[in-house]
């Protein structure tokens, strides 16, 4: 594993609003994540675990601090630059798998790629065979969400987040709607995937037995790192 860096915040700020109703969510986060690293992030709520991972994804920007990713600078990055770093780099997984019901799971898997590229091809569906066959689910290719069970359309949504090969997946409660044995079955996917895509993640979640399944565990507190 290399020593350098995919990811680096330094002093990472985040404010909302302005005067008398300003709220300081984030509060000077240092944070750093290696290629091929599966970390959990916890904290109670209230904590900014999801306001970080919005900002990691360059969902929002922060209001201050330094925000690298690859050697990149996504502080001075415009918006469309963030787009595209976004399209390129970074996969999502949420609680709420959000797939479009009227796709097949294929198409919801190919749906990023083909977004970006601006149409479909022969390749984009091949690779989303390839991974819909990784995830378990090839025999349901073909199959709308709503035929699905919960543990199925996460792991759609996982198969989702790695169609543009992504170094990092920002998984935000992706176990928080399942029930055990579910949610037990997508942690071994994402562990394997790790381990043999060399992907990084980070895991927001509130269940330490979720947590307990990641090598590094980073708590949040008041809007702090107090464990890395």
């Amino acid at each position: 594993m290399s020593a350098e860096p995919i990811l680096s915040v330094r002093d990472l700020t985040k404010v909302f609003g302005e005067g008398e109703a300003q709220a300081k969510v984030l509060k000077g986060i240092d944070l750093t994540m290696a290629p091929g690293e599966m970390a959990a992030l916890l904290g109670p709520s209230g904590s900014g675990k999801s306001t970080l991972l919005t900002i990691l994804g360059t969902l929002m920007r922060a209001s201050g601090g330094r925000h690298e990713m690859l050697g990149v600078d996504l502080m001075q990055a415009s918006d469309a630059e963030r787009t595209a770093f976004r399209s390129r780099h970074l996969g999502f997984v949420f609680q709420f798998h959000h797939l479009l019901p009227d796709l097949t799971a294929l198409e919801n898997v190919m749906m990023p790629a083909a977004a970006a590229a601006g149409r479909e091809s022969r390749a984009m569906r091949e690779r989303a065979a390839e991974l819909l066959d990784a995830v378990g689910l090839a025999d349901r290719r073909d199959y709308r969400p709503g035929a699905l069970s919960g543990g199925q359309r996460q792991r759609v949504a996982v198969a989702r987040a790695l169609i543009n090969q992504p170094v990092l997946v920002l998984a935000d409660e992706p176990t928080g709607n399942l029930d055990r044995q579910a949610a037990d079955q997508v942690m071994q996917l994402i562990r394997s995937i790790n381990q043999t895509l060399a992907t990084s993640f980070l895991i927001s979640t509130h269940d330490e037995h979720i947590a307990g399944q990641c090598p590094r565990r980073i708590e949040l507190l008041d809007g702090r790192i107090v464990r890395s």
